[in-house]
C-alpha cells in the first residue's frame, strides 16, 4: 500500500440548484512511478431533480458494516487529520486507533466517548478488512493505560 503522502483524494465539483458547489469524493489516486493509479468508488447517477435514497450524511460518524466501506474520516489532528479512513495506511490506521483508545481510558473525556467508540469500531473495521479478517465485535472494555498515556 502506498503512503498517505502518494494517495490523494479524487474529487468532481458538482453543482447544486442553489449556485452553491459541492466537491464530491469519487476515488482515490495513488503515485505508480511517473503517473497515478486511480480508484473509482462505487458511482450511481439519479435523472435531475431525483431524490438521494436517505443515508447518513458523509462524516456523520455511521460504522459501515462488515465488507462495505465506511465513509468516516479521521480527527482534526495529525498528518491524515480529514483523510478517509477506509483506504488508509496501517500506520496511520494505528495511530488514530491508539489515540481513541486513550480518549476512552480517560475520565475526564467521557461525553467524547460514544464518538470515540464509533472512530475506534471504524478503523478497526479498516484494519481487519485490510488483513483480511472479520471485524470483531465492538467491546466497551477500555485496555489499561500503558507509557504512551503518559503525559510527557
Amino acid at each position: 500500500m502506498a503512503p498517505m503522502s502518494e494517495r490523494w483524494p479524487v474529487t468532481v465539483a458538482v453543482s447544486r440548484p442553489d449556485g452553491s458547489v459541492e466537491h464530491v469524493r469519487v476515488g482515490t489516486a495513488v503515485k505508480s512511478g511517473e503517473g497515478f493509479t486511480l480508484t473509482l468508488e462505487p458511482l450511481a447517477m439519479r435523472p435531475e431533480g431525483a431524490r438521494p435514497p436517505a443515508s447518513a450524511p458523509r462524516g456523520s460518524g455511521r460504522v459501515a458494516a462488515p465488507g462495505q466501506s465506511s465513509d468516516l474520516v479521521f480527527p482534526n489532528y495529525g498528518r491524515s487529520k480529514g483523510l478517509p479512513i477506509a483506504g488508509a495506511s496501517m500506520q496511520d490506521l494505528e495511530f488514530y486507533a491508539n489515540g481513541s483508545r486513550r480518549s476512552l481510558a480517560d475520565p475526564s473525556k467521557a461525553r467524547f466517548h460514544d464518538k470515540e467508540r464509533v472512530l475506534l469500531g471504524a478503523i478497526e473495521g479498516e484494519i481487519a478488512r485490510q488483513r483480511g479478517e472479520e471485524p470483531s465485535p465492538p467491546s466497551d472494555e477500555v485496555p489499561p493505560p500503558s507509557d504512551e498515556d503518559a503525559p510527557f
